[in-house]
């Protein structure tokens, strides 16, 4: 499995939690201004919209914060070791 973090790759990545995040702001949109049959604003229903907008928000963050965390780490590979001198012979 190919593991990619070139710009490419987290543009691709970003660019779906923006998506998504687009959805959900979509779906509470739907639930605020959500009309009853008679075409008057009801405010109890269109649950349906703000269970989806809530679980794509939670989607959301934690893609964001994946994708930040998996970003901002430190080189591996450059690591460097400090191990302390071997303790000096006793002249005794």
């Amino acid at each position: 499995m190919s593991h990619e973090t070139g710009p490419k790759s987290v543009f691709w990545k970003a660019s779906g939690v923006v998506v998504i995040a687009l959805a959900a702001i979509w779906q509470f949109y739907a639930f605020v201004t959500f009309k009853n049959t008679t075409g008057v604003p009801d405010l109890q229903g269109g649950k349906a919209h703000l269970w989806w907008a809530i679980s794509l928000s939670v989607v959301a963050f934690i893609g964001a914060f994946l994708i930040l965390s998996t970003s901002m780490q430190y080189d591996r590979r450059s690591e460097m070791h400090i191990t302390s001198p071997p303790a000096p012979k006793s002249l005794l």
